[in-house]
């Protein structure tokens, strides 16, 4: 799973192999420091325009319904996903919109 998180984000043709693995970790891991970590990870270095970039987001809602808790670097980047989503959808796709409405759902941030 690492390494083909990695491999992606150093190369955009493995961007279709990490999005499963990366929503495959974010359903199914048991560990939500693991899970949010990478996460953050591939929404941080994700290259603006990667499609792994919304799907980051979408995974930390997902984390935030399963475990009930992200951290306030998770909290801070799946915001920034949304805004950066809403303001260009060519930079970060609308599932970290839906993401961040996860997070703040599921952690009763409204």
């Amino acid at each position: 799973m690492v390494e083909t998180l990695e491999r992606a984000l150093g190369d955009r043709s493995a961007e279709g192999e990490a999005a499963e693995v990366l929503v495959g970790t974010a359903l199914n891991d048991d560990d939500p420091e693991f899970v949010e970590r990478w996460c953050v990870q591939v929404g941080m270095r994700a290259v603006s325009g990667s499609p792994l970039l919304g799907l980051a987001g979408l995974c930390l809602g997902h984390t935030a319904r399963r475990f009930g808790r992200l951290s306030d670097d998770a909290l801070a980047l799946a915001e920034l996903l949304a805004v950066r989503a809403e303001a260009d959808p060519t930079d970060v796709d609308g599932r970290a919109v839906d993401g961040y409405d996860d997070v703040r759902s599921f952690l009763h941030l409204w």
